[in-house]
C-alpha cells in the first residue's frame, strides 16, 4: 500500500476546492458528449432527449414511479419482463421529484442522473487522490468521464447513482468512517444488484481491521482513532481499541447489506417465491449468473463469420484490458477494499449471462480499473495528458451519440 492512503482527509470546503479542477474537467467532458448527441440526434430526426430520458431502462424505472411494482410485459417468446427487476432507490427518487417540483418523472430521472454523475466524479476524485495524490484524481474522473460508454452517466439509468454511493462508500471505509460507508453501501444496495459489491468491500475491510486489532492487542499503543482499512498502516504504529470504534465498526457491517437484502426478501416476499424469488424475476429477463460461459459462446460464434470476427477480437481485447488492468491494480498494491469492489463488479458484470451488448455499461461503476492509467497519465507531461484525453473525449462524444441513436439498448 501506498504512503498517501494515510493522509488525513480534508475539510469539506477544502475538498471542494481541491477537487474543482476535476469537476470543471468533467463537466466540459459530458457537455461536450451532450453537445455531440444532441447535434447527431437533431441530424436523424430523433430527440436526444427522448433517448436520454425515456427509452429502454429508463422507462422501466418511469413506470416504477408512476405505477409501482407489479408491471410486466411478456413478449411472445415466453419470458416475463418484470418491473420488479428493478432497484426502487432511482424511482424513489424520480418520485421525489416529480412531488416537490413540476418536473415529470423522466425530467426527475434525468436531474438525479446529472447531479448524481457529479457526486460520483467527487467520489472517484476523493478516492484516487486519497490514494494516489491529487493529480491521479483529476486524471481517474476524466478517464472515467471520457469511457466509450460515458453518455449513459448523463442518462436516467441508475449508474451514475449507484457509482456516487460506491465511490463515497469506499472513499468513507478507507477513512475509517465506518457509519457513513454501510450506510451508503446500504443505499447502494437500494440501486443495483451489484450493490453486493460494495457490502463485500466494507465486510472484509472490517474483517482486515478486526484482525488488526486482534495482532495489536496487548500492545502498548495509544489509541489513534478509526484507522482506515487496507492503508498499510504498520502494526504498532496506532490502531483502534476502544468500544466506540468497535460499534462503529460493527453497525456499518450491520447496515451495509440491509439495502440489497431488504429489497431481494421484499421481492421474494411479493412473488410468493420465497428468498430466491429475485432471481426467478431475473430469469424471466433471461439473466442469470454462469461465470461467463455464455458470453465466451457469445464471443466463439463471432468467429465463424467476417467481418463478425472483427468484432469477437475487439471483445476478447477489451476482457484482456479489463483483466490486466485488475492485475495492474493488485500489483500496484492498491488499497484492499478496492479491490474487493472492482473485483466483483467485473465478475458479475462478466459472468452474467445477460444481454451482452450492455457488458460496458455493467463495467462503468468499476473505476479503480483506471487507476492505473490515471497514475501513468498524472506521472506524463501535462501537455501529453491533455492532448490525450482530449482526443478520446471527442472520439467518445461522438461514439455516444452513434451508439444512443442505433436501434439496441445500451
Amino acid at each position: 500500500m501506498t504512503d498517501l492512503e494515510t493522509r488525513a482527509a480534508p475539510t469539506r470546503a477544502g475538498a471542494l476546492r481541491r477537487a474543482a479542477p476535476a469537476l470543471a474537467g468533467y463537466a466540459a467532458v459530458r457537455a461536450l458528449g451532450l453537445l455531440a448527441l444532441f447535434l447527431w440526434s437533431a441530424a436523424r430526426d430523433k430527440s436526444a432527449y427522448t433517448l436520454l430520458t425515456a427509452r429502454w431502462d429508463a422507462l422501466w424505472y418511469v413506470r416504477v414511479a408512476e405505477l409501482g411494482y407489479g408491471y410486466e410485459v411478456r413478449p411472445a417468446n415466453g419470458d416475463v419482463h418484470s418491473n420488479l427487476a428493478f432497484f426502487p432507490l432511482l424511482p424513489w427518487l424520480e418520485r421525489l421529484v416529480a412531488a416537490v417540483s413540476p418536473l415529470s418523472y423522466a425530467d426527475g430521472g434525468f436531474l438525479v442522473s446529472l447531479v448524481s454523475s457529479l457526486a460520483a466524479a467527487w467520489g472517484i476524485f476523493a478516492v484516487a487522490d486519497h490514494v494516489y495524490g491529487r493529480r491521479a484524481g483529476v486524471c481517474a474522473v476524466l478517464l472515467w468521464a471520457v469511457l466509450p460508454v460515458g453518455i449513459v452517466q448523463s442518462m436516467a439509468y441508475s449508474e451514475s447513482l449507484f457509482t456516487a454511493l460506491a465511490a463515497w462508500s469506499l472513499y468513507a471505509v478507507l477513512t475509517g468512517r465506518w457509519v457513513t460507508a454501510g450506510t451508503l453501501a446500504l443505499f447502494a444496495g437500494l440501486t443495483r444488484p451489484v450493490g453486493l459489491a460494495v457490502v463485500a468491500a466494507v465486510w472484509v475491510a472490517a474483517a482486515v481491521s478486526f484482525a488488526r486489532d486482534g495482532r495489536a492487542a496487548g500492545a502498548d499503543s495509544p489509541d489513534a482513532g478509526d484507522t482506515p482499512p487496507g492503508s498499510g498502516v504498520p502494526p504498532g504504529s496506532g490502531v483502534p481499541a476502544g468500544r466506540r470504534f468497535l460499534a462503529r465498526r460493527v453497525l456499518g457491517m450491520v447496515l451495509a447489506p440491509l439495502g440489497t437484502v431488504g429489497y431481494v426478501l421484499w421481492v421474494g416476499h411479493h412473488t410468493g417465491k420465497g428468498p430466491l424469488g429475485y432471481l426467478d424475476v431475473q430469469a424471466g429477463w433471461r439473466n442469470g449468473f454462469d461465470g461467463g460461459w455464455a458470453f465466451a459462446r457469445f464471443v466463439a460464434d463471432k468467429f465463424t463469420s467476417f467481418p463478425a470476427a472483427l468484432a469477437g477480437a475487439g471483445l476478447i481485447v477489451g476482457v484482456a484490458s479489463v483483466v490486466w488492468l485488475y492485475v495492474t491494480g493488485v500489483r500496484q498494491r492498491q488499497p484492499l477494499p478496492l479491490l474487493v469492489y472492482t473485483g466483483v463488479v467485473t465478475a458479475l458484470a462478466l459472468g452474467a449471462s445477460s444481454y451482452f451488448g450492455s457488458k460496458p455499461r455493467l463495467l462503468l461503476p468499476a473505476f479503480p480499473l483506471l487507476l492505473p492509467l490515471a497514475r501513468a497519465l498524472a506521472g506524463a507531461r501535462m501537455r501529453r495528458s491533455a492532448a490525450v484525453l482530449g482526443a478520446v473525449a471527442v472520439a467518445s462524444a461522438v461514439y455516444g451519440a452513434f451508439w444512443l441513436n442505433g436501434s439496441g439498448p445500451p
